[in-house]
């Protein structure tokens, strides 16, 4: 609940901007307001000239929007060091003879570490301050998100194959425990199981998923119908398709987030909105690998809470959920024929509040409201690229890029300052990446 205070009380920090773009359930856009911060959390909303606050620092940001701070719902943050590795190829091809071959040959402790940080500077600097992540190490991210101080999701891995981070499904499971049970109480970072896909974990690994998840709250995030192929290949061995599957195993619930899911029919999309399962729609990942089109439309309608996400920089490939909203707006009008499809406003809330209740943090995050945790951005409305404007939500969605991002704050913490970032050291994190670049190149390409 929003902490009530007496006028003239002192706070830690006050933000003045033009506009405020709240996604709050009544989408309030407030002019000439201010945001009073303290304690990392959001006091109040107040016009500028009625304030009665004091602050030990006041910001003045007089050419720029706040809104909430965007969440990638899906990315493996690691493989940003694999950005370009294998372009141009369908989804399997890139995974069975490029992709996987690179992990087994490169991942460890510091590939994992230098490649999230790589991939926290990058999403930092357009606007993503929370991000669920999917990928090999989680504890050794989790170190990076602590020293950064970003929101995070950690989804780890569940595979029915050894990697160089577990040897079997039993084996991911007791690890991914400990991992959750080291951070039950910690403010930013939470712990989920990340079962690859339903092509990947057998039966048995899935059933414990849903009965420690039954039992927890923990979130699942799990890649499910992302290719034709997938579905087909699984119908023809199995005679159910994926999603049947995993509703039978008992995974449908609310604490699923469904990745991908290109593949819909109608009585699928009707049993996700029964069941309260979310949906984290990639569509430039899905786009570059022609992997199929998400029915955004047809999910909003029947009910569905539709987050997004960029996937990972080895098939997008950015972690730009500027670019990923509006390619989900544009993207979304033409599957469905309908230029309403999708208004900016929805863009926006998949890439803000939507994204906060698929991971299970509403409460917390998604919008700018009293009581709610200070995670915002500010964005620059001075570039020729915004000039002029005449709808602050559709200038976003549409017309921002990603580099008028100026500020970015998690839980009041400031992580970039002018673009520059405060909890990072770029030129660090750049040189790594180098060095890891010149490593990779060197050996032959996987076949």
């Amino acid at each position: 609940m929003p902490e009530s205070r007496p006028a003239g009380t002192v706070v830690s920090t006050l933000i003045k901007a033009p506009w405020i773009v709240t996604m709050d359930g009544a989408r309030r856009v407030l002019e000439n307001h201010c945001i009073l911060i303290d304690k990392g959390r959001i006091v109040a909303l107040l016009p500028q000239d009625q304030t009665q606050y004091s602050a030990q620092e006041i910001i003045d940001l007089p050419d720029q929007v706040l809104l909430p701070g965007l969440i990638n719902a899906h990315c493996h943050a690691s493989m940003s060091l694999f950005r370009g590795l294998a372009d141009d190829l369908p989804l399997m091809t890139w995974l069975n003879d490029h992709i996987w071959p690179a992990e087994g040959r490169w991942v460890s402790d510091d590939f994992t570490h230098d490649g999230a940080l790589l991939a926290m500077a990058e999403m930092i600097r357009s606007g993503t301050t929370c991000f669920s992540d999917m990928y090999f190490f989680p504890n050794v991210v989790a170190r990076a998100v602590k020293d950064v101080q970003m929101r995070a999701q950690l989804a780890f891995p569940i595979l029915d194959f050894p990697s160089a981070w577990a040897q079997n499904a039993d084996d991911y499971l007791r690890k991914g425990l400990q991992l959750h049970d080291a951070f039950r109480n910690h403010d930013l970072i939470h712990i989920g199981f990340g079962p690859h896909a339903p092509y990947t974990v057998s039966d048995a690994p899935l059933q414990k998923v849903a009965a420690f998840s039954a039992e927890t709250n923990m979130p699942i995030q799990m890649h499910i119908h992302e290719t034709a192929f997938e579905v087909e290949d699984a119908t023809l061995k199995s005679g159910k398709r994926p999603l049947q599957r995993l509703h039978e195993l008992g995974l449908l619930t609310p604490q699923m987030q469904a990745v991908h899911m290109t593949q819909l029919n109608d009585y699928e999309i009707a049993l996700l909105a029964q069941t309260g399962t979310h949906v984290v729609h990639c569509p430039e990942s899905n786009l570059k690998l022609a992997s199929g089109f998400c029915p955004l439309a047809k999910l909003l309608e029947a009910g569905v809470n539709v987050a997004l996400g960029t996937d990972g920089a080895a098939s997008n490939n950015d972690l730009d959920m500027f670019g990923e909203l509006r390619t989900a707006a544009l993207l979304a009008k033409g599957v469905a024929q309908n230029p309403s499809a999708v208004p900016a406003h929805q863009a926006l809330a998949m890439a803000t509040i939507n994204g906060a209740r698929a991971l299970g943090i509403d409460q917390v995050t998604g919008s700018l409201e009293a009581g709610k945790s200070a995670d915002l951005i500010a964005v620059k409305l001075d570039d020729v690229s915004c000039q002029p404007f005449y709808h602050i939500e559709s200038q976003l969605v549409y017309a921002t890029p990603s580099s008028q991002v100026s500020d970015s704050w998690v839980a009041g913490k400031r992580l970039m300052k002018n673009r520059e970032l405060t909890t990072i050291d770029l030129p660090a994190v750049l040189k790594r990446a180098a060095e890891w670049k010149t490593k990779i190149a060197a050996q032959d390409k996987p076949s």
